[in-house]
């Protein structure tokens, strides 16, 4: 794989042994700092996709060029064990992959200031919040300092407000790490205000129909999401998902 490209799907296709036809030849990169959201119709293939880059799910048909070794992953639901501390959980992933145990701690540690919860390491899963609970998620990956981070609609179930408040905060932390992320979302506003790039699938079997480039620099106020280039924006993606429907 070249160096400039982190993430390449190459007429990627996916079958179903039930005989689901999810995917039909999906072709796109994402490079080194490019954050790409990808939207569309229930059921397309945004999920399968992530699982494919991820090495969770083998594709059928194409090629998939990922640095395995290098990927984080969130998915909609935190999956915190209960039984650790929001710091064990954070260090889980160090733990798999055998850290030394002062480093993963470090870590870990490091992980959590950057995700705004320094001072509950010691909490367990139930004492924190919804969003709280994304950002543990969210840390655990951090600590395998990936090139590619995969996100599958993590804020989708929390409140709009706690949601924007996280959007900001992984904004952040994308032009920290400049990882390649890939995000998938319902959301279009959510959609338009992360990414660098939006794409848009249709309906099963998941091609794409769109690739719309998103001008806006970083940082990104939060007030963008109130001005009329913003809705022009999130108006292309509404229209493009209105043809991915047809």
């Amino acid at each position: 794989m070249s160096t400039d490209v982190s993430l390449t799907f190459s007429d990627v296709s996916m079958i179903f042994p039930d005989g689901t036809h999810a995917l039909d030849q999906i072709t796109f990169t994402v490079d080194p700092g490019e954050f790409v959201a990808l939207v569309g119709p229930s059921g397309c293939g945004k999920s399968t996709l992530l699982r494919i880059a991820s090495g969770l799910t083998e594709h059928t048909g194409g090629v998939c060029d990922v640095p395995r070794d290098s990927i984080g992953y969130v998915f909609q639901d935190a999956t915190l064990l209960p039984w650790r501390t929001v710091q064990r959980n954070v260090e889980l992933l160090g733990e798999f992959h055998n850290m030394a145990k002062a480093e993963r701690a470090t870590r870990a540690s490091d992980a959590i200031e950057l995700v705004g919860l320094a001072g509950h390491e010691d909490k367990f899963p139930k004492q924190l919040s919804g969003g709280m609970q994304m950002r543990a998620s969210v840390a655990r990956s951090l600590v395998m300092e990936p090139k590619v981070f995969l996100f599958d609609e993590p804020f989708g179930a929390l409140d709009e407000i706690t949601r924007e408040r996280l959007n900001d905060e992984l904004l952040s932390l994308f032009r920290t790490k400049e990882f390649a992320g890939v995000f998938v979302t319902h959301s279009i506003a959510e959609a338009v205000f992360l990414s660098t790039r939006v794409i848009t699938m249709s309906a099963r079997p998941g091609r794409i129909i769109s690739d719309i480039a998103i001008p806006f620099d970083y940082p990104r106020n939060p007030e963008l999401r109130y001005e009329p280039e913003f809705a022009e924006l999130c108006g292309d993606v509404s229209n493009s998902l209105k043809v991915a429907h047809a």
